[in-house]
């Protein structure tokens, strides 16, 4: 299966793209660097799995996306907490990542079958 008709990398894709341009005016440059990277991370580790031989190496490279929405979940509470993210929007975006993760969970159980 393409990776890009997958529902998980749409919605990790689309999550990577709001990040960068609601923090694209954030003058915090390593903040900025860490979370965009993180959430880029997200889908481009599912595109590359998916994209592998072997069961084994699709499901290593979506444990590595899984393991990045664990660290964007971590940069969004940070961000939300010294105001660069808005409450609502960092809400919204780590349920988006506990999601995600729920997904990543069922697509390695699936591959790993």
């Amino acid at each position: 299966m393409d990776f890009e008709r997958l529902v998980v990398w749409q919605r990790a894709k689309a999550l990577a793209v709001m990040i960068y341009k609601e923090l694209a005016a954030c003058r915090d440059l390593a903040f900025k660097s860490q979370i965009t990277r993180s959430a880029l991370s997200v889908p481009s580790n599912i595109a590359e799995g998916m994209e592998r031989y072997t069961a084994k190496d699709k499901c290593r490279f979506l444990w590595i996306a899984k393991a990045s929405c664990g660290e964007l979940r971590t940069q969004l509470i940070v961000g939300k907490e010294i105001g660069y993210i808005s409450e609502s929007l960092a809400a919204a975006w780590i349920i988006e990542t506990r999601e995600l993760s729920k997904m990543l969970c069922g697509l390695i159980n699936k591959i790993s079958d």
